[in-house]
């Protein structure tokens, strides 16, 4: 593989070490040259560290180009990979010519690139945006990059991500501190307690909240000093702060800084105090010297950083904040310490520079076969899934999950488009292409395209709920075949539909416009055929968030400590909606859920499928009770799953409640609002139910209490559930043959 790498070469900090590091390890594996668009100390570096490189120092984009075209002419160049404005600029120039994909590494935020500089920030920032809307595929330096590309509108399917890694294997190598610390020019008696900071002297980085923040903290320690490795433009500014704040001698700037280590050996505490960052090195080079860290909640920091387990992390700006966390690690050498190992141990393993390279060549592998998918396919292709996304249910977000990874599995790049309420939500949590649920002509657009459309999962043929939406999905369905697509409903429910009118549009639409229906269980499959539909393929499967991998236990174990639940406990977990109805039976689920922590030691745990629908409901219930019990929020599908095997009985009205309980045997009580609660139940072969409107007290009680004396048998439960993850392969073998046919 021949990849050639464009930058503009006046790169300093982060993205300079990125790229030098990456290059250098990339060419033990593939053919990686780099190109640089200007003399100086990045292309010296480069030379000096044995990178293949050309320096194309014209100035000129037309003249470099024509050099750039001459250097290329005769290679065959798999992928073009540029970085920074200069780089994209030249990569879409070069594309025409070479004939290869254009990927890019946006090392920090575009539009903060030139802060505090208007003339450029006009120029050289509007040329970089135009060029990166015309690339084929971008690299974020950690997730949140990725997450800022795609609420910028950058496609989500084709945005990876990479993370800034580090050398841990060669030793270090400094000098002493105090020799170091004179040399920089700050004075330094031991005792003393020495804050670093390794940033270009730019808005960005906020080195003046950082100013006002020493100077609150000196207060309260007159032995901590501050040393700033750095420059650029606001130096002469930044003095003046500091003398206004009467910081002379606490504060040194050292400038620009080339012995890194012996500058991190020198401090005591790594600082961060950025205003917006992707994933900066400054962090990860100090943790090779166990430092402790406070830095601001930006970026991707947080996903190293996990506060106050090995770091401090502060909002930005806030300089109270950040005063006390300096106070805090000034005081204390023994929390320094633990910090900053634990601050290595994680860095060490999921930080190391061979993971960033390995990534990256799994990048360039994965573009490199998307290309050729591409071009192996000129006609139709992709799949459009269709279904209640987008409104924060974690069991519709399972379905969901389910399918994307089920098509995915018969062919890893197959294009996907979710139609969804919150486009945004989805195509960050999962990585696909999304349009918004009544854009009817972008919908058409994409069907003209698409091979296959899914009708995917939930009970989505059925007018309790509202007549409109049988509507929508019915008229869906009709849409997909008539612009030729194979149409496929997937591990759904059926009914009820309501109405001779509406039970004869469903019988037109599904018979004319659909191939194959699979369907979760018995129950939907005499519904289906009471209707008369019986011109698709109809198989029964079963419900796809069957599939959904459960989260690591110790991360539900986390998840409950954090919101004060000791995971050890006896809990029974309440999974309620708001319904028709349920007001009026909120109080019994108050006095049974007191009664089963009173008789059966049963603490009650509340939690949401529907994170904005079900927390009502709980707090309907909690009201009630003369003791509540606990609320949890902000779990996820998989985190769900783990954390309600932790329960001994699970009450629910929410039909994916149960499903995720019963992936771990838990004895089950559903309180149907929907025929789908007692389908689920009589599938399964476990599990006791009764109608809202038919609940009472007497049987609530009874039902909890025979499902506690059943906890014994989960193991023989969860061998129920794995007889229905059997047969839920049959929505996947349903689509695999209309993506084959």
């Amino acid at each position: 593989m021949r990849v050639i790498h464009l930058i503009g070469g006046g790169d300093t900090g982060g993205a300079k070490t990125h790229v030098l590091h990456l290059l250098k390890k990339l060419n033990d594996s593939i053919d990686a040259q780099l190109v640089c668009f200007r003399k100086g100390d990045f292309s010296e570096d480069a030379a000096k560290m044995g990178i293949p490189i050309h320096v194309i120092d014209t100035g000129n984009p037309l003249l470099g180009l024509k050099e750039l075209k001459k250097l290329t002419a005769g290679q065959k160049i798999d992928i073009i990979h540029c970085h920074g404005a200069r780089g994209n600029l030249m990569g879409n120039l070069l594309k025409h010519s070479v004939k290869a994909p254009v990927v890019t590494t946006v090392h920090s935020d575009y539009r903060l690139d030139y802060l505090g500089r208007p003339v450029a920030r006009l120029s050289y920032g509007t040329t970089n945006l135009v060029a990166l809307r015309r690339l084929n595929y971008y690299i974020g330096v950690s997730d949140p990059m990725r997450e800022l590309l795609i609420d910028r509108g950058f496609p989500a399917d084709r945005i990876y991500t990479i993370y800034n890694g580090i050398d841990f294997k060669t030793p270090l190598q400094f000098q002493p501190k105090e020799a170091f610390l004179a040399q920089l020019g700050l004075s330094y008696e031991p005792g003393d307690v020495v804050a670093g900071i390794v940033a270009r002297l730019d808005p960005v980085k906020d080195h003046p909240t950082l100013l006002r923040a020493m100077k609150i903290a000196c207060q309260r320690c007159p032995r901590l000093k501050l040393v700033c490795a750095g420059d650029g433009d606001t130096l002469k500014k930044l003095q003046d702060l500091t003398r206004s704040l009467g910081l002379e001698g606490r504060v040194c700037f050292a400038g620009w800084v080339n012995d890194i280590p012996s500058f991190y050996n020198a401090i005591d505490i790594n600082l961060l105090t950025s205003l917006s960052e992707t994933f900066p090195y400054a962090l990860t080079d100090g943790t090779r010297s166990h430092l402790a860290t406070i830095a601001s909640r930006v970026g991707g920091v947080p996903v190293l950083i996990d506060h106050g387990v090995n770091g401090l992390l502060f909002t930005p700006g806030g300089e109270q904040e950040l005063a006390r966390h300096l106070i805090a690690l000034a005081e204390d050498p023994e929390l320094r310490q633990t910090l900053g190992n634990r601050l290595y141990e994680k860095a060490s393993k999921k930080l190391s520079l061979e993971s960033m390279v390995d990534c990256q060549l799994e990048i360039y592998e994965s573009i490199l076969k998307r290309e050729q998918r591409k071009q192996s396919r000129p006609g139709r292709d992709g799949v459009v899934v269709c279904g209640a996304y987008g409104y924060g249910n974690a069991g519709d977000d399972a379905i969901l999950k389910s399918i994307i990874h089920s098509v995915r599995q018969s062919d890893e790049y197959l294009p996907v488009t979710v139609l969804a309420k919150n486009t945004n939500s989805i195509k960050k949590r999962f990585g696909v292409h999304s349009i918004y649920t009544f854009n009817l002509p972008r919908i058409a657009r994409c069907m003209r395209r698409s091979q296959l459309y899914i009708n995917g999962g939930g009970t989505l043929i059925q007018n309790a709920t509202s007549h409109r939406s049988l509507w929508y999905y019915l008229f869906t369905l009709w849409l997909a075949k008539r612009l030729s697509n194979h149409v496929d409903m997937y591990g759904c429910g059926i009914g009820p539909v309501r109405g001779r009118h509406n039970q004869r549009l469903v019988r037109r639409v599904l018979n004319r416009s659909v191939d194959v229906i699979t369907l979760r269980e018995p129950d939907s499959m005499t519904e289906l055929a009471s209707y008369g539909v019986d011109r698709p393929k109809v198989r029964l499967s079963s419900d796809p968030a069957l599939i959904l991998p459960q989260a690591d236990p110790a991360q539900a174990e986390r998840f409950l400590r954090d919101q004060g639940v000791e995971p050890g406990g006896r809990y029974i977990c309440f999974l309620l909606r708001n319904w028709r109805g349920f007001e009026g039976k909120a109080k019994i689920f108050a006095r049974c859920a007191q009664q089963a922590r009173d008789k059966l030691g049963l603490e009650p745990v509340f939690l949401p499928i529907n994170s904005f629908q079900d927390p009502a409901a709980a707090k309907e219930v909690l009201s009630h009770m003369e003791r509540p019990g606990l609320s949890l929020t902000g779990a996820g599908p998989e985190l769900l799953i783990s954390v309600l095997a932790k329960m001994e009985v699970v009450v629910s009205m929410r039909l994916h409640g149960l499903i995720f309980s019963s992936l771990s045997g838990a004895p089950l009580v559903g309180v149907s609002y929907d025929p789908k609660i007692g389908s689920y139940l009589r599938y399964l072969g476990y599990g006791q139910w009764t109608e809202l409107g038919d609940l009472t007290e007497d049987w609530l009680n009874q039902s909890i209490a025979a499902a506690a004396a059943q906890t014994g048998r989960r193991e023989e439960f969860k061998a129920m559930t794995a007889r229905l993850l059997e047969v839920e392969r049959e929505n996947l073998a349903a689509a695999e043959e209309l993506l084959k046919g």
